[in-house]
């Protein structure tokens, strides 16, 4: 049996569930694969926004979910000393956090089965959230049926659904160094330097910051969108001294190594 059967056998077993949703490839997925086979008004869509995510990602989550059922829930990530100080272990505090409050929220609605998009690569790699996720009995159908992320982007292109190509994203955190204090102005900062570079046709991106350096991160095909005059003064405007192109290319955990 193919894995996209396995999903929508497995789904079958419940009758109303509750979704941390992204807005990303996978939470998206799954939102939409469990709406077809629960029904739209079976499937709760749950979104914590907060300052670890961009504008655009919010906005863009927002837009998908405007002909489903969904809660938006707001989290002041900065309110969590792991989160604000950046330890290493961020990830479980704040995934902690966030999960319980879309629990909460599904409780709310009479729900007491709620899903993540954790798939079966995630599981292979640091994922400090993954544990809070198992303390809180979150489940996850996309690893239980051993999905991978390539395949999840086939079946989502062969089903239509928009966020098949769109690339992988991160909590803004992830774009200092453990142990740095974060603001709500730091976050900002990686923010607006990673939407010049979406203005330019390079979304998948990661500007990581050195104090007054900024390390961009991105696919060796764009390097060329990269190497401009104009934009590196438009980010150096934001506050750098200095704007470097990694030629590693782009890294997922690169603070991790």
């Amino acid at each position: 049996m193919e894995k996209l059967q396995q999903l929508k056998e497995v789904l079958k077993t419940y009758q109303k569930v509750a979704i941390a949703y992204s807005g990303g490839c996978d939470s998206n997925f799954l939102y939409q694969v469990a709406a077809e086979v629960l029904g739209k008004e079976n499937v709760l869509a749950v979104l914590c926004r907060g300052i670890m995510m961009s504008k655009e990602d919010i906005e863009n989550a927002r837009t998908m979910l405007a002909a489903g059922w969904f809660a938006e829930v707001p989290l002041d990530v900065l309110a969590i000393k792991q989160f604000r100080y950046n330890r290493k272990d961020r990830c479980y505090h704040c995934k902690k956090q966030v999960m319980s409050m879309v629990i909460e929220t599904a409780h709310k609605f009479g729900i007491e089965t709620v899903f993540d998009g954790k798939n079966a690569d995630d599981e292979k790699v640091y994922r400090p959230g993954n544990q809070a996720c198992l303390e809180l009995g979150i489940i996850s159908p996309l690893a239980k049926v051993k999905l991978t992320k390539a395949e999840i982007r086939e079946y989502s292109k062969q089903l239509k659904i928009v966020t098949y190509d769109k690339p992988a994203n991160a909590c803004l955190a992830s774009r200092f160094p453990y142990d740095t204090l974060l603001t709500k102005q730091k976050l900002a900062l990686v923010e607006a330097a990673e939407t010049l570079l979406h203005q330019r046709g390079v979304y998948h991106v990661r500007v990581r910051v050195h104090d007054k350096l900024a390390r961009i991160e991105v696919e060796l095909k764009d390097f060329n969108k990269v190497i401009d005059d104009a934009l590196v003064k438009e980010i150096k405007k934001l506050g750098f001294d200095y704007v470097t192109l990694d030629l590693e290319g782009i890294t997922s955990g690169s603070y991790d190594r």
